[in-house]
């Protein structure tokens, strides 16, 4: 039986092996699931993101993807909420489920893709990713902050609360709930870097000053400027020379680029700024997960509105993975003869 270690070290050799004779090995996982917050129509996200030519794209590119499909997700009866949670017992078998599925991902050598479904999926993924690698740095790139604990939240919603249950230091402030006994804190405040916040409930705030988190919010994107944050926050996380986890929720971009989603916030990234964020994290060379989510055709009411979101979605996607607005084209190409 090897340990735990030995198979980290095998996912990181395998992973460094793919990448040195290919473009990025990509291994997409779809999540359908909408519990962890109130809208339906956000577990359409995988199916349309694929549909927009996610997988050819990433193919065209010098990418190797395997698609593992889309997990399917059980009825749980009498989900009654717990306290203030709602949903406890849905999202929680939910987030075992997808954890089993990304450290399947990892194990393959694959950087894993998680497409949503609504962000209390990032439970799952940081979960799993961290189960096969070991620690993280977090990039969360989102209009919220999604750290609220269970009893800070106003709305209940689970969406608005994965940080809270990852990490280390908030572990005393997490009651008890219903198929949560599996989750294991597995990152630390100082390896978390926030890009884009802008509506941060009063809990959150304190939680961020309180653990010294590295927060960019809207206000510093403003001021410093997207090529300054990124420079700041790469610099910040390649030195601890940890994988890392990129979790993505579209409602980071304007509304007036991405309007499907389920909690818009105005004020947001340009489509610009989102497209440089993936680049130059792709340029780390630790870029190792990355999740897409709250993609919600049901939240617009014109085919336009549905079409800017996942085109957007898709292109962020394929910025983690190499592709540059000035152009690409492949290692071995060559001018034709006349």
């Amino acid at each position: 039986m090897k340990s735990a270690r030995t198979l980290r070290q095998l996912v990181a050799a395998s992973t460094r092996s793919l990448h040195q004779h290919r473009g990025p090995s990509v291994g997409l996982v779809g999540a359908p699931f909408s519990k962890g917050q109130p809208r339906e129509g956000v577990e359409r996200g995988p199916d349309l993101i694929r549909a927009a030519g996610l997988l050819q794209k990433l193919q065209d590119q010098g990418c190797a993807v395997k698609d593992y499909g889309n997990l399917t997700f059980e009825e749980v009866a009498d989900d009654e909420p717990v306290g203030n949670v709602k949903r406890p017992r849905a999202v929680g078998k939910a987030n075992q489920r997808l954890s089993k599925a990304v450290q399947a991902v990892k194990m393959d050598g694959h950087t894993s893709v998680m497409l949503g479904g609504d962000h209390s999926l990032a439970i799952g993924s940081i979960h799993g990713h961290s189960a096969a690698v070991g620690e993280l740095s977090i990039v969360w790139v989102d209009a919220h902050a999604d750290i609220n604990t269970p009893l800070t939240s106003s709305t209940g919603n689970l969406h608005g609360q994965p940080m809270s249950f990852l990490l280390h230091e908030l572990q005393s402030k997490i009651p008890d709930l219903p198929n949560f006994s599996w989750i294991k804190p597995c990152v630390w405040a100082r390896d978390l870097v926030y890009i884009g916040l802008r509506d941060v409930d009063p809990g959150e705030h304190y939680i961020l000053k309180l653990l010294g988190v590295k927060v960019f919010s809207m206000t510093e994107v403003d001021q410093l400027g997207i090529g300054r944050v990124m420079e700041e926050t790469c610099d910040y996380i390649s030195a601890k020379k940890k994988p890392i986890h990129l979790s993505y929720d579209v409602d980071a971009i304007d509304p007036s680029v991405t309007p499907a989603t389920g909690t818009p916030v105005v004020g947001g990234l340009t489509y610009r700024d989102g497209a440089y964020i993936t680049e130059q994290i792709c340029q780390t060379g630790l870029l190792s997960a990355v999740d897409m989510v709250e993609v919600n055709p049901l939240r617009v009411q014109t085919d336009e509105g549905i079409q800017s979101t996942v085109s957007t979605a898709v292109d962020l996607l394929l910025g983690c993975f190499g592709r540059l607005r000035e152009g690409n084209h492949p290692k071995d190409y060559r001018l034709p003869e006349p």
